[in-house]
């Protein structure tokens, strides 16, 4: 279940992202192509594998804050979204989304969606881990309609990793975003970012304007803020 959760908390020097400088998280280095197996510290009985390759863009490559949000989803929520319609947002080869269905007791079909150039990654990394059937890869481009098959799923649980990297895409996140707590008003949105450059907290603060946003709590949110990670809720205001 979800542990005790507060406001963010923007004066706090350890776990305020605000307080972290322009230039405190570089980005990671770039991998070769290849597979990957991942555990998340036991928290999978079989590690999840996946495949990750740049070669259609940044979306390839495992970051930082999707393997924070999978964790902590694997850690608070293993037996609570039976009945969940789970959709990821800007699922990259669907690290958040696969490890969901694998490690958690998930009752309906799960969606991961990015752009039509990482649509084949991520079907192949459905295959790959034998989740045909209770995952579903699907185009969503952020700031244009919603597609006919998310609006009819309805997802009431969304989940939003390293999301935050490209300041032109700000507002057609927020767009989508808005969008999909339109579509279902009593969803929740989990949304994980690091914080890399002083245009990220812009995102955040129009969030603020337009979300209620909580920060969540987490036995390992000392360390991953220290990282410059960061883990919230949003929810229609």
């Amino acid at each position: 279940m979800l542990p005790p959760q507060q406001p963010p908390s923007p004066d706090s020097p350890e776990l305020s992202p605000l307080a972290i400088g322009e230039d405190f998280a570089p980005l990671p280095a770039y991998k070769a192509a290849g597979t990957t197996e991942i555990g998340f510290d036991g928290l999978l009985a079989e590690p999840l594998r996946l495949r990750e390759d740049l070669a259609s863009g940044c979306g390839g490559q495992t970051w930082p804050a999707g393997m924070v949000l999978a964790r902590h989803m694997l850690r608070y929520h293993r037996d609570d979204m039976r009945e969940s319609r789970i959709l990821e947002l800007g699922a990259g080869g669907g690290l958040v989304g696969l490890a969901v269905a694998r490690g958690c007791a998930v009752g309906n079909p799960l969606y991961i969606t990015d752009q039509v150039e990482m649509h084949s990654l991520m079907e192949h990394n459905i295959g790959l881990n034998g989740l045909e059937g209770r995952v579903k890869a699907a185009i969503l481009n952020w700031g244009e309609p919603l597609p006919q098959d998310v609006v009819e799923f309805k997802p009431d649980v969304v989940l939003a990793a390293d999301c935050v990297y490209f300041e032109p895409a700000f507002p057609l996140l927020l767009a989508t975003l808005s969008d999909l707590l339109k579509l279902c008003p009593s969803a929740t949105i989990y949304f994980c970012f690091k914080k890399r450059r002083r245009a990220d907290m812009q995102f955040l603060k129009k969030a603020q304007k337009t979300f209620k946003v909580i920060e969540v709590q987490d036995e390992d949110r000392p360390a991953f803020s220290r990282e410059g990670l960061f883990l919230y809720t949003f929810q229609a205001a």
